[in-house]
């Protein structure tokens, strides 16, 4: 067992996310095993401290494992892979932006492996993950949670445990509509204050001292605009299992494709900038 209390902890995926946490965890001095299919990404990652796992299947030895790979269909295969490896008593957190529906997929396999299962949504996205401040949104076993929170510690401001298994994806999809509405919404009005004459350079400073401060407001050309389309696809896909309209999360859709990280970076260059 590492000083941290949790043994190792398997890293499956080292994107933009998932690099990023394996890298805190590294720095931690917590023992840390990654995997991924850029054989380079990994050989970074191992210079800078971590054991490598030749296969998802290797991470089955962990006793904490971190899956953060792009689908619903890549969360079920390489847990899959871990869970035919795996020894009982481990927890494997699915921390991809999927499904209740895949998380209980995952759980269905996990239970005759021994294996606790956990969907810990990442909220804060990429800056969030190279600072270590990750919100995590949590579903599953409450006592599972506080086992493994000295694994989340090093790269996570804040735990929440929302309810059962699925309730962290479905604080994610709330979090998503929140998210890319409040854009939409900021650019349209910044537009119409161009338009009407007033700079959105001014404009900003001076919404930040009012009720319509947030920090979507306050940093929005630093954001990327990188995943509305599969977030509200999966907002979508869960809205319509309980029959729930979406009307806002369409019109988001519609206008997120004209909005782009270099026009929005012109929209807050004029005068006052």
């Amino acid at each position: 067992m590492s000083n941290h209390g949790t043994g190792s902890v398997g890293v499956a995926g080292l994107g933009a996310m998932g690099g990023p946490i394996a890298r805190y965890l590294t720095g931690a001095g917590q023992d840390t095993v990654v995997f991924d299919r850029n054989r380079s990404t990994v050989d970074e990652h191992v210079a800078a401290g971590a054991r490598a796992a030749a296969s998802a299947a290797e991470l089955g030895g962990c006793d904490v494992v971190l899956v953060i790979v792009p689908s619903d269909e890549d969360v079920l295969e390489v847990s899959a892979a871990v869970l035919a490896a795996a020894k009982r008593g481990a927890v494997l957190l699915i921390c991809s932006s999927v499904t209740p529906e895949t998380c209980h997929r995952v759980e269905a396999e996990a239970v005759a492996a021994g294996v606790a299962v956990l969907d810990a949504a990442l909220t804060g996205g990429v800056r969030g993950a190279e600072n270590g401040e990750i919100a995590l949104l949590v579903g599953g076993d409450e006592a599972v949670l506080d086992r493994v929170r000295p694994a989340l510690a090093p790269w996570t401001k804040a735990v929440h445990h929302l309810g059962p298994l699925g309730s962290g994806q479905v604080g994610k999809t709330v979090n998503n509509l929140c998210h890319w509405g409040q854009i939409t919404a900021i650019v349209e009005a910044m537009r119409l204050g161009r338009s009407l004459g007033v700079e959105p350079a001014k404009l900003r400073p001076a919404l930040l001292d009012g009720p319509a401060a947030s920090t979507t407001l306050a940093e929005l050309e630093l954001m990327r605009f990188t995943w509305y389309r599969k977030d509200l696809a999966n907002a979508f896909r869960m809205a319509g299992g309980v029959d729930h309209d979406l009307p806002v999360a369409h019109t988001a859709r519609e206008v997120m494709e004209g909005i782009t990280v270099a026009g929005v970076a012109e929209l807050f260059g004029g005068p006052g900038a």
